[in-house]
C-alpha cells in the first residue's frame, strides 16, 4: 500500500492506493469517472459492460485510491495489449501512418486513470499510473487521451510519454483522441506532493 498524507485541512484524511477489485466496485468507480470526465448516465451504463469485460482479461488490474473511510477518489486499470482488441485495431492505422504501429505489440496499456475533480492536482493520479506499470512485465505503456492540452497530457509527458499519433477518431467519441506511448519504467520526477511507503 502507498499513502499520501492529507493536505491541510480540507482534506485531512490520508489516501491509500492498493490493489482494487475492480468487478465489486464498478460502480463506485464509475461515479469517479463520470465526475472526471464528465459521463452522462447512459455512457455509465455501456462502460460498466465494458470494464466487466476488461477485468476479464489475461493480465488485467486494477488500483484505487481510497480515503479514511474507504471511499473511492480514483482509479486505474490496464491490461496487456493485444491487437485483436477493439482499441488496438481502432487505433493501428493512425499508428502506421506514423510508424508506430509497432508500439502495439509487448505493450500494457493503461485503459481508464480518473481522479475525482476535487482530489485532483495532488499526485494522485502520477501514483496511480506509476504503481500500475511498476510491476507490468511489459518494455512500454501506450494509452489514449483527449488531445488538447491538459494537466493529464502534462502528466503523461512528464513520467515519458511522448505523442505517437494524433487526431485519433473513436466511433461516438465527439473529440478526438491522442495515442500517447513510454518506455517502462515509468520516468520518476518530484511528485506534485509527497508520498511515503505505509509502514
Amino acid at each position: 500500500m502507498l499513502r499520501i498524507p492529507g493536505f491541510g485541512s480540507r482534506t485531512p484524511d490520508d489516501f491509500t492506493i492498493g490493489p482494487l477489485d475492480l468487478a465489486a466496485r464498478v460502480d463506485e468507480a464509475l461515479a469517479v469517472q463520470a465526475d472526471a470526465f464528465g459521463l452522462g448516465r447512459d455512457e455509465v451504463n455501456v462502460r460498466r459492460q465494458i470494464v466487466l469485460r476488461h477485468m476479464n482479461q489475461p493480465g488485467a488490474r486494477a488500483f484505487g485510491v481510497t480515503l479514511g473511510d474507504d471511499r473511492l477518489v480514483g482509479f486505474v486499470y490496464g491490461m496487456p495489449n493485444d491487437r485483436t482488441h477493439w482499441w488496438s485495431t481502432v487505433v493501428q492505422p493512425y499508428l502506421r501512418l506514423q510508424g508506430n504501429d509497432g508500439w502495439l505489440d509487448d505493450a500494457f496499456v493503461i485503459t481508464e486513470l480518473h481522479v475525482r475533480t476535487r482530489h485532483q492536482n495532488r499526485g494522485i493520479g502520477r501514483s496511480l499510473i506509476t504503481t500500475i506499470t511498476d510491476d507490468a512485465p511489459h518494455p512500454r505503456s501506450i494509452l489514449s487521451a483527449i488531445d488538447t492540452e491538459s494537466p493529464a497530457r502534462a502528466l503523461y509527458r512528464a513520467l515519458g510519454y511522448r505523442d505517437l499519433a494524433r487526431q485519433v477518431h473513436f466511433p461516438s467519441a465527439p473529440r478526438p483522441y491522442v495515442i500517447m506511448g513510454a518506455p517502462l519504467p515509468l520516468l520518476r520526477g518530484e511528485p506534485a506532493r509527497p508520498a511515503r511507503r505505509a509502514p
